[in-house]
Parts: structure tokens; sequence; C-alpha cells
């Protein structure tokens, strides 16, 4: 049974209704040119698609978990590039801020993020400590009325376009994890650099570079929560981003599963349309048992996360096995479709290899795998 209340399904139809409109006309351009149409940022601004989850106050929707999920799910079945810049500007990027920014830095930065005017992203992976914290080696030295950060990141999502960079550094090495503790770092400071965008295999539209630190100069006032807190904000951060994440990926097997049903009524193999050949219909049947499935664990979490309980299990199961389920499904699509499912005409390609980075980010499926076994063992 669907979580959301009637709000939020009507808002996310509404949603869905402009990526109907706007967004999917323009999929191919995004996919080719590799970058997000100027006039299709402005018409997100205009719809409000960057304040989802920031408080009213700052000029936001304030959507909770539960909200930002419906949302997603209908984000999952439009350009996946569009949908990440959304996804990720109104998620672990504005987290950080929301959660543990003071009134200062809320006032600062949230209502510009809520207009879109500024974009943010979150800067935790390296590459050395991508699955693995702790091994972070970006450092943070404080020095009169400023930090001075030195180190590098990789593969920071939006860092194309972002404004704002929620960045994670370590303060007091001899902590570990604990003295791991975020900054708000602004583009134009000094010292700080954003890389070339890379070359992606899917989730084109959405930039992806490194950044580097080099004596760069951040106030002290920038320091999220006080030293030490980064680390466990990063990990809440993370366990809500892997439901949503696992709700995008309900959607996108919707869409997967849609355009199968649509070209299997259509498309003529042996004298007979392929609905009529058992064998796919048993295909179709077990994906849309994997997407069935997946929306369980999804919305079993949401509801744990929403009753304020830690979750920590609950987003794992979900993130592995949506994300694990959208793979199969999306391989099953390209198959219905056979030749035309190669084709980058058809569209299929491109959403099986935008589906294949979610079992990475956020947490990989081997990472969610020893979560999960973990506190099984405790």
């Amino acid at each position: 049974m669907s979580p959301y209340t009637p709000d939020e399904r009507a808002y996310a139809n509404e949603v869905a209704r402009f990526l109907r409109k706007e967004v999917d006309p323009r999929s191919r351009q995004i996919e080719e040119e590799d970058a997000i149409p100027e006039e299709l940022m402005k018409l997100a601004r205009d719809m409000g698609l960057f304040g989802l989850t920031i408080p009213e106050q700052y000029g936001g929707s304030g959507l909770t978990l539960r909200g930002k999920c419906a949302i997603e799910e209908v984000m999952g079945t439009t350009n996946y590039g569009f949908a990440t810049v959304i996804g990720n500007h109104t998620g672990i990027s504005t987290a950080g801020i929301v959660a543990l920014g003071n009134d200062a830095q809320k006032q600062k930065y949230l209502p510009k993020m809520a207009s879109g005017e500024w974009v943010g992203t979150f800067a935790l992976t390296e590459p050395s400590a991508g699955s693995s914290p702790a091994d972070m080696r970006t450092t943070a030295l404080k020095k009169s009325d400023r930090y001075i950060l030195n180190g590098e990141k990789i593969y920071i999502t939006n860092s194309g376009i972002a404004n704002v960079f929620t960045v994670m550094a370590i303060t007091d090495k001899s902590k570990g994890i604990k003295g791991i503790s975020a900054f708000i770092v602004e583009r134009n400071f000094k010292g700080f650099s954003v890389g070339k965008n890379e070359l992606k295999m899917g989730m084109h539209g959405c930039t992806t570079a490194p950044l580097a630190f080099t004596d760069c100069e951040v106030p002290a006032e920038n320091l999220l929560g006080g030293e030490g807190l980064g680390y466990v904000q990063a990990m809440k951060t993370l366990t809500s981003g892997r439901v949503t994440v696992a709700a995008r990926s309900c959607g996108i097997m919707d869409h997967l599963i849609n355009r199968s049903i649509d070209y299997m009524k259509v498309r003529v193999q042996g004298g007979k349309k392929l609905a009529e050949h058992q064998g796919l219909q048993w295909m179709l049947a077990d994906m849309s048992v994997q997407r069935d499935a997946a929306r369980g664990l999804t919305y079993r979490a949401i509801d744990v996360l929403m009753r304020g309980e830690r979750g920590t299990m609950e987003a794992s199961a979900a993130k592995l096995f949506a994300t694990e389920a959208l793979g199969k499904v999306a391989d099953a699509a390209v198959q219905i479709h056979g030749g035309m499912g190669y084709m980058r005409e058809a569209g299929i390609e491109t959403t099986f290899r935008d589906a294949r980075i979610v079992r990475i980010y956020e947490g990989s499926s081997e990472i969610q795998r020893n979560i999960i076994g973990g506190l099984l063992l405790k």
C-alpha cells in the first residue's frame, strides 16, 4: 500500500505532468549534449523543484522524506540526468545544511538554494576513500578565524554547476571517523578548484568532476554543526539518500515495464504479437514482481524513517534490492525490444546505461550487504 498522502500524490502528479511536457521532449538533446539546457533549468526553478526539501521559512516546499520519495518515483520515469541534478541538490546536498546549519548559515544559503539560484552538491568520495570514509585524506586545519583545507574529492555529482559544496574533511585524525567534520565551501573560495567534467557511461546531463583543495581558506563560521559531526551527519544523509535512490529505481522500473508492455502489444514476430508469446509473458511477469518487491521494501524503509527510527537496516535493504532489481528489469527490457532495444533511437539502451550507476553510488551493493550482515550479527 502506498505510504503517500493525497497531497503528496497530487504534487507528484503535478511534477509528472511537468516532466512529460518539458523534460521528455528535451531528453535526446540532454543525452547528446551532456548538459541540461538553461531554458529547462529556468523552468525547473519556476516550478520550485530546487526547493523541494528546504523548509518553507527559507523559500522551499518543506517536503518530508516521504514526500521526496513520491517525487523521486515520478522522476524515475524521465531523463535520468535531469532527475539526478534535482535529486542530488534536494537530497544529500541540502540535507546537511538543513540538519546542522545554524540560523545564519541557513539564512545565507537555503533561500538561494531553494530558488535554484545556487545549486548544491555533497563532497565525500576520494580516490582512496569511496566506500571507506575512514581512509579519508582531505584535512581541515584551524588557523585563527578560518580552516585551511587540503586534499581532493572525486566523482562529485553536480560539481560542474554547483555554487555550494558540503565538504567532509578531517579535523582530528586521532579520532578516526569521529574526527571528520563538515564544511560549507563556496565555489569562489581561495584555493578551491573544480576539475573537468568527466565523461560517463550514463547519467548524461548531470556533471561529475573532481575537486581540489590547495590551502583552501574556509571561514570558521562555515563549519557545519561543530567539529566531529561530519561523519555522523553524512551517514544519516546517506541513509535517507539510499531510500530515495530505491524510490527512483522503482520509478525507472515502472517506465521500463510500461515501455515493454506497449512494445509487446504491437510488435509482431512469427505471425503473432510478442504479447502472445508465453516466454515473454513470463519475462514481463518477473519484471513486475521485481518492481513490486522493491517497492514494498522501499515503503517499509520510508515508514520506519518517518517514525523517527534509525532505519539503517531497512534503508540498506531497500537500496540493495531495488537497485539490483532495476539491473535485471533494464536488461530484460532490452531483450524484449530485441534489436530495437539496442538502438539509441528507442531510448531503452539509454535507460539501461543510466540504471547501472545506482548499484554503485550512495553506497555500493557490496557495502549494503556489509551493513545488513553486520547488523544481523550484532
